[in-house]
């Protein structure tokens, strides 16, 4: 039995992560003195500086370059080329699937995660979005959070795998796609690398984006495990009239129309629908909640729903807990008109839905025509939507995550979750490979700046995280040393 585990066999699991850790800093002979950082924290600051400074904004960017320059890194560490593939299927647009061989005892284990980024303005951001800026216990940058933290960490501890001569009982694979910042809405991405190698990329489960640690008042509450997503589908309103001069106005006016109609549905909820996930999500949050707050979860988890406990003016004034409760509708973008003078021959608007999973499209459009009552509304679906079927809660994902979890974070609670967002573990699970959007990030749970202003990720998540991934992935896939 080595040092470290002796130490660790004498303490509770609540406090053993903390007193592991501060033993690694003590005795670990590759700490660098200037930084305080050991030469595996070191590595995945440098892989993470790397990704963050390559420009891979999903338009204008150059994923290629960030896939290549991993690469580089895998071939460096000794990975040799024919586990390493980079998959380049349009100019700029690059995926990189590279793979750890185990026994094979058991089918593969696959860790997913984008390369791409949204958009950032340097006049909206207090510094430069395309460089890592390390400032006040934060790392700030795009994608510091979305997504380059999984893709550095997995590729850091890819590395440290094969250092360490670690030999699991399944393989374990890592991709890093392109454009799932746009769901891969030109097919380069996930869809691509599931159409022409799916060989490269089966594997038993997946984990991805979608899950983290949440944190209040600098407390770990809940670490989240994403098994489903709504389905993200848009509708476009269109309201066509004669138009003619605004000095002689009649009430048949196309925005007047249009804003009625809007004004409907704002003032409307879809009913209730919960699933497995979500029934999990609201019996475990209730814990944290006053006694108002958990009696309307509880209602709702109930045979009999108050109907007043998932209103506007209770449960659903919380804008996440109201995203679990059903589907949801918003007006998001708005036009009309073509002169001052002139009365509108045309006003539209885009409704992006949030579809609850098993709900079909067909019969939210058909209520979105009901509750905007109003003929002269067009209603026209954009797009196809990507519909998935949930993630099942598996006992030895789920219990080896709880296992770490309590050593970890011993506070916190395990939540399964359902994302009112979307990623690419839609078009996985399609597939036939169950997905788990899980990152071991923690960050403050009333503080999110995913695609927003100032993106950052405190510094001591980051490395946590990291270390979190890397023992979480070794438990998923046995064998040893």
């Amino acid at each position: 039995m080595s040092g470290a585990m002796a130490f660790g066999s004498l303490v509770s699991p609540k406090n053993r992560w903390g007193r592991l850790l501060a033993l690694v800093f003590l005795i670990s002979p590759g700490l660098a003195a200037a930084e305080g950082l050991s030469a595996q924290q070191q590595l995945a600051f440098d892989i993470y500086k790397e990704l963050i400074e390559i420009n891979t904004v999903t338009a204008t960017g150059d994923t290629a370059r960030a896939a290549e320059a991993m690469a580089a890194r895998l071939r460096s560490a000794g990975f040799a080329e024919a586990d390493i593939h980079v998959l380049s299927p349009a100019p700029r647009k690059g995926n990189l699937v590279a793979r750890l061989r185990g026994t094979g005892a058991r089918k593969p284990i696959l860790l997913l995660a984008h390369l791409d980024v949204v958009p950032a303005n340097r006049e909206d951001w207090s510094v430069d979005p395309f460089k890592l800026t390390e400032q006040d216990g934060y790392f700030y940058a795009r994608g510091s959070i979305d997504d380059k933290f999984m893709a550095a960490a997995f590729i850091t501890n890819l590395i440290r795998y094969r250092q360490e001569g670690y030999k699991p009982d399944r393989d374990i694979i890592v991709a890093l796609e392109t454009d799932e910042e746009t769901l891969d809405r030109d097919g380069v991405g996930i869809q691509w690398l599931l159409r022409n190698h799916r060989d490269l990329i089966d594997a038993e489960f997946a984990l991805n984006e979608g899950g983290s640690v949440g944190l209040k008042d600098g407390k770990a509450i809940r670490n989240s495990v994403q098994t489903t997503e709504k389905v993200s589908l848009t509708y476009r309103l269109d309201v066509r009239n004669k138009g003619g001069h605004s000095s002689v106005p009649t009430r048949d006016n196309a925005i007047y129309h249009l804003a009625e109609g809007l004004v409907r549905l704002s003032k409307f909820s879809f009913p209730l629908k919960l699933n497995e996930t979500t029934r999990v999500y609201f019996e475990r949050m209730a814990q944290f909640e006053g006694e108002g707050t958990a009696g309307d979860m509880r209602s709702v988890l109930s045979d009999k729903p108050d109907p007043a406990a998932m209103s506007f003016v209770r449960l659903a004034t919380n804008p996440v807990y109201n995203a679990q409760l059903h589907t949801t509708c918003v007006a998001t973008m708005l036009e009309g008109g073509h002169a001052y003078n002139a009365l509108p021959q045309l006003a539209s608007a885009a409704v992006n839905c949030r579809i609850m999973p098993g709900e079909p499209p067909e019969e939210v459009k058909a209520t979105l025509e009901r509750v905007l009552a109003d003929d002269q509304i067009t209603v026209t679906q954009l797009g196809q939507p990507v519909l998935s079927a949930p993630s099942a809660l598996h006992a030895e994902i789920m219990g080896s995550i709880g296992k770490l979890s309590s050593e970890f974070w011993p506070d916190a609670i395990v939540l399964p979750a359902m994302s009112s967002g979307a990623t690419d573990g839609s078009y996985l699970r399609n597939a036939g490979i169950p997905t788990y959007g899980h990152s071991g990030l923690a960050s403050d749970i009333n503080d999110i700046r995913v695609h927003g202003k100032d993106e950052r990720v405190l510094v001591k998540s980051f490395y946590e995280g990291e270390e979190y991934l890397y023992r979480l992935v070794k438990m998923l896939s046995g064998g040893g040393p």
